[in-house]
């Protein structure tokens, strides 16, 4: 009674998982509206959504039945993942130009390159499910981690301009909400390698938080500055327009 408890606790928290790890996948939409609007990606940075493809096709690998068996709520989260963040990466090599696109289209080709030579490798040199998973899960949790620290580029550049603009809020929370749910499930039933990456991810989503509220002040006095500068320009053009205008006519009257 108290294993089935425990099995159907771990469920449900697998479930509440799914939800928040497909916000996660999600909170960048509106990042790549703006991208896809301007047809540009600005200063925003392929990587963290490059990681997490990496990542998720790796717990898809992870959770398969031949490798991790009764791993359903790992592969279909995972699975719905790798779908999402290809869509971002695409958008990426869509609206970036020169060594920027060759940098992801190489990044993402070397990704599925190794991914399937994991699989074959796994396969057929591992034969059980205990040492199949053992190499598959270390490495999980090497790219899980990495996927969690994939922002540490984007904090880096908030420490540096003072800005928090370029690293959403929804993202981190996400993240935070995310590495709860999914640290819990795997300490139900303890499994090392989805609690280390998504303990860590925890640690990585309450830095970022910390960082947007020390410089979300300074952030909207850049952005109001930027605009007041935007509009000082404008009028500019505007007098500038106006005195040629004015110019025109009275080299019309000589």
């Amino acid at each position: 009674m108290v294993s089935m408890d425990r099995d159907t606790i771990r469920t449900a928290i697998g479930v509440i998982g799914n939800g928040t790890a497909l916000v996660l996948f999600l909170s960048p939409v509106p990042t790549f509206i703006r991208i896809w609007k301007k047809r540009a990606v600005e200063q925003y940075s392929p990587i963290p959504y490059v990681a997490t493809l990496l990542n998720c096709m790796m717990w898809v690998l992870y959770g398969l039945p031949v490798v991790h068996p009764h791993s359903m709520l790992v592969i279909t989260i995972n699975g719905t993942g790798m779908a999402i963040q290809l869509t971002y990466v695409t958008l990426f090599l869509l609206y970036s130009v020169g060594a920027a696109r060759r940098k992801v289209f190489l990044l993402l080709a070397g990704e599925v390159a190794f991914v399937g030579g994991v699989a074959v490798l796994v396969l057929t040199l591992a034969h059980t499910h205990e040492r199949r998973s053992m190499v598959v899960g270390l490495l999980c949790v090497l790219f899980g981690t990495g996927m969690y620290a994939a922002p540490l580029s984007v904090m880096k550049m908030v420490i540096q301009t003072k800005s928090v603009e370029y690293m959403p809020l929804f993202l981190s929370l996400a993240s935070l909400v995310n590495g709860i749910c999914w640290t819990a499930y795997a300490l139900i039933r303890f499994d090392p390698y989805i609690t280390i990456p998504n303990g860590l991810g925890v640690l990585f989503a309450v830095a970022q938080l910390i960082l947007y509220a020390i410089y979300y002040k300074s952030t909207q006095e850049i952005i109001e500055a930027r605009k007041r500068k935007s509009g000082q320009v404008a009028m500019t053009e505007v007098v500038v327009d106006g005195n040629n205008g004015r110019a025109s006519n009275n080299a019309g009257n000589h």
